[in-house]
């Protein structure tokens, strides 16, 4: 069951003081060299360390851990520290638990050498059976050989099969006190309760750059290499948290720099393109300078950067000047240069959030298109001219305005002496000032290129779907009927589903009505439970509406843990059902369909028009404003 390494562990003071190995010894990889030997060693997990240190010096040691998290954060190494604190006799062999094993007694060694017959390893990933299981609990009741516990690791414990989970439930539930099981996986959501709730567990963090940059910087100096600062944040970013994956990146950085890694050079290992040139194709893109964006790109393919990679790396820098704008202290990420500090704030603080918003959909759309192109520069290029270009487009709350006249014609508030900006004109070619406006519709509505008609004052028009003057098949009818609808004060859900119906949203109106389930509402806020039928964007289209009717920025959120009220649709049929089981019990209505077999009541309808006094009219032999009708 012993899972066979030949790696020798480093002794615990060579971090830091590593240096190569004999010229007689094996090369070992810095993953496996500088692998940890006790808690101290261990990179950014300083919540478990706490725990597994209080537990050991209190004698509260459990008999079961998981560890979890992602690749390269140390569970399996986690799991054998834990393995040797346990066992650990001490130097002079008198020893007890402890939280510093001290690596020379006769257990500390075996264990770190994978080699001791009461720490049994086992990769769950080529040992899923039942049967697999059952012959490593075979042991379970036999006390340790020479150890103090007979610990069981298994890796990827995630993989195991139903069965061999079963199997292990009532051993894992009450094992012997001599025996420990230490879990580790990558998957923690596939593993069943049963076995998540007899465990304590412990979620590996990811490491930060900024750990894994000094962590990375003190093992070059221990190998007698040099790195540049820049370098070594180019290895921490692209191992993203993983200790492992970037002592890999580090270990073909150092190779592949011949022992002076230089941050041009990890970026030509990598595949990356230049930082910089990253920000001036950004910039360029913003500008709405197509020539000078393919151009850019043109020349970071031809010095091998590979277009998707390009485009991930706009896409970051989308990200980052989108938190610059609503977390400045997002610009003190330490693998961020001081140049690209005060580029980016020069760059936020010019862009509008819609800006930004609508270039991350577009470069995020682009990602998906380039992988299934046939040519991905090409694919590339055709997102760099489209992003290129949108910089003409109007903002969304320009473009609202403009269709929907609630600006006027012109700003209101241009600056005295200065004329007046025309509502919804394209944005110049320089970067576009900050815009303050906020809860803009959720999508950019199309306007013409010329300026748009002005919008008669607002009317008190009737929920008819018609303006006044117009007939039914005016095209125009259905924008004034929304115009009509503006500035108005909305106190319920079902006002919302009839401001729908008025503007002949039809679409709107029937998911509204028979796919959406209220959880909660007050003006300005709107909590629904969307059904399986609603649109992915619902929530976004029905924000976009509520601003155009109300001129008010709304927040609608989509609850799916809570159950919330029936449909409206449903209640309204309810509402009907009753109204009629209740007319079927009047006496009256019951005569008339014990007089006329066969009949039914289909319908329920008010009595709107009563014979006046003095009318000679009679009622219609044939009336059936009762709601009483022979079939």
């Amino acid at each position: 069951m012993n899972e066979i390494d030949v790696d020798s562990a480093a002794p615990a003071g060579a971090r830091g003081t590593g240096g190569r190995p004999p010229d007689d010894a094996a090369y070992r990889v810095l993953a496996r060299k500088y692998r940890p030997q006790d808690f101290s060693q261990l990179v950014g997990q300083d919540a478990l360390v706490r725990t597994i240190t209080n537990a050991i010096r209190e004698d509260r040691i459990a008999h079961a851990f998981i560890l979890t998290g992602v690749r390269g954060v140390g569970k399996t190494t986690t799991a054998r520290i834990i393995a040797r604190s346990l066992n650990c006799i001490g130097a002079d062999g008198q020893g007890g638990p402890t939280i510093d094993p001290c690596g020379v007694c006769e257990h500390c060694r075996a264990i770190a050498e994978s080699r001791h017959v009461d720490v049994l390893e086992m990769d769950a990933a080529s040992r899923t059976g039942v049967d697999n299981m059952r012959d490593l609990l075979e042991g379970v009741r036999y006390l340790p050989a020479s150890a103090r516990f007979k610990i069981y690791i298994i890796d990827e414990v995630h993989m195991l099969s139903l069965a061999a989970f079963n199997a292990l439930l009532k051993t894992l539930e009450e094992p012997p006190s001599h025996v420990k099981f230490i879990f580790a996986t990558t998957e923690i959501r596939k593993l069943p309760v049963t076995v998540l709730s007899r465990c304590q567990r412990f979620d590996l963090r990811r490491v930060g750059a900024e750990l894994l940059v000094a962590h990375f910087g003190g093992i070059v100096e221990a190998e007698g290499a040099t790195a540049e600062a820049e370098a070594l944040n180019l290895i921490a970013g692209a191992a993203e948290g993983s200790v492992r994956d970037g002592l890999s990146l580090l270990d073909q950085a150092i190779a592949h720099c011949g022992g002076r890694v230089t941050a041009q050079q990890v970026r030509e290992m990598l595949g990356l393109a230049d930082r910089v040139r990253i920000y001036d194709l950004f910039e360029e893109l913003m500008r709405g300078d197509v020539a000078g964006a393919l151009g850019q790109l043109r020349e970071q393919y031809d010095l091998g950067a590979d277009p998707e990679v390009v485009l991930r790396d706009l896409l970051a820098l989308t990200h980052l000047l989108t938190r610059l704008q609503v977390a400045p202290e997002a610009g003190a990420d330490p693998s961020l240069s001081e140049l690209e500090r005060q580029r980016a704030r020069t760059l936020a603080s010019g862009l509008s959030m819609p800006v930004l918003a609508r270039t991350w959909q577009m470069l995020l759309k682009g990602l998906s298109e380039i992988r299934g192109a046939p040519s991905a520069l090409a694919a590339a290029e055709m997102i760099l001219i489209r992003l290129a270009y949108s910089t003409d487009l109007p903002t969304p709350i320009d473009a609202v305005r403009a269709v929907t006249g609630a600006a006027g014609a012109t700003d209101a508030k241009a600056t005295p002496g200065q004329a007046p900006t025309p509502v919804g004109a394209p944005a110049s070619a320089s970067l576009p000032g900050r815009q303050t406006g906020r809860g803009v519709a959720a999508r950019a509505l199309a306007v013409p290129d010329e300026m748009p008609v002005p919008m008669p004052e607002q009317q008190d028009y009737e929920f008819s779907g018609e303006a006044p003057g117009r007939a039914a098949s005016d095209p125009a009818s259905a924008d004034l009927a929304e115009t009509a609808l503006q500035a108005v004060t909305i106190v319920s859900f079902e006002a919302i589903a009839e401001h729908a119906k008025a503007a002949r949203d039809g679409r709107l109106y029937h998911h509204l009505m028979e796919d959406v389930r209220l959880v909660a509402f007050r003006p300005g806020h709107l909590e629904i439970h969307p059904g399986a039928n609603a649109p992915a964007d619902l929530a976004n289209k029905l924000r976009g509406k509520l601003e155009v009717w109300t001129g008010e920025t709304w927040a609608v959120v989509i609850n799916s843990q809570a159950v919330g009220q029936p449909p409206l649709a449903v209640q309204q049929r309810q509402v009907e059902a009753d109204i009629l089981t209740d007319t079927e019990g009047d006496p009256l209505v019951k005569a008339v369909l014990d007089t006329f077999p066969g009949a039914k009541v289909t319908d329920i309808r008010p009595l709107h028009d009563r014979v006046e006094d003095g009318d000679a009219a009679a009622p219609a032999q044939n009336d059936t404003s009762n709601g009483v009708e022979q079939r």
